[in-house]
């Protein structure tokens, strides 16, 4: 029997708890953690929607990469059937859906977010862009103008669309952060990079940055790229299980008009 704590310390061969960081909670959130696991659903995000999916498809746990409780942006003060934080939790224990949450840990192991963004947006010879392991550094086989990258970084993480700025330069040598990650501008800047891909860039970090070109893809876009790979490690790991890939959350929510 495969059970939820089972799965749970297979997640964290790869995506180690101690990577996480110090505000985020990552791990088995939600269920019983002896609970027997045969379906698994794997999302970016845990939504009503999502949900609802797994309640259909008769899914044990739902794997996702933002947690869906006390995280610092979203903590939970009640759970209650008027808000969707506490429908979306009431629906899980009611229909014996656990969840397990890998969110920093996995934006920072080896063969996670930013490894996986890197190599989607063809970057080779890839570094740390800082110590928290958060972000990675790598150049492209040959250099190309701004617009054309922006269109390869449209068409390689599916965005509806991105925002940028233009420094005047070419891009080469490249930073990327899965999600919000524009704190490490200033690592980018000082470690060469002349472009830097990531996501929920503010007003004043486009205005003042005049050392590089920023690009903004979206933060569905920039992590999406993992939910593929967490299906096919845990195929890997468990063939006896039914694991699928969200279709309930599978596209950016975010929509563009020009």
């Amino acid at each position: 029997m495969i059970t939820v704590k089972d799965i749970e310390q297979k997640l964290f061969d790869w995506a180690p708890q101690e990577l996480a960081a110090a505000w985020d909670n990552v791990g088995h959130l939600v269920g019983e953690q002896n609970a027997e696991v045969k379906k698994v659903l794997v999302s970016l995000d845990i939504t009503e929607a999502v949900v609802r999916e797994a309640i259909d498809f008769g899914a044990d746990l739902i794997v996702a990469h933002h947690p869906v409780m006390n995280c610092k942006w979203h903590q939970v003060q009640h759970v209650r059937d008027d808000d969707a934080q506490g429908r979306m939790l009431i629906g899980m224990i009611r229909n014996g859906i656990s969840a397990i949450c890998m969110h920093t840990n996995l934006d920072a192991a080896l063969g996670g977010v930013n490894d996986l963004l890197a190599q989607k947006l063809g970057l080779c010879d890839l570094e740390m862009l800082n110590e928290e392991k958060i972000g990675r550094i790598g150049t492209l086989k040959c250099e190309l103008p701004l617009v054309e990258f922006t269109r390869f970084v449209i068409e390689s993480l599916r965005c509806n669309g991105l925002r940028y700025t233009d420094s005047g330069k070419p891009v080469h040598r490249v930073a990327v952060g899965g999600g919000a990650c524009s704190d490490y501008i200033d690592q980018a800047i000082a470690l060469g990079c002349d472009t830097f891909v990531t996501s929920d860039i503010r007003y004043h970090e486009f205005l003042d940055t005049k050392e590089l070109n920023l690009i903004d893809a979206g933060h569905y876009p920039t992590e999406q790229v993992v939910c593929p790979a967490i299906v096919n490690y845990l195929k890997e790991a468990y063939p006896e299980l039914d694991i699928i890939h969200s279709t309930a959350h599978n596209r950016e929510v975010i929509q563009y008009c020009i």
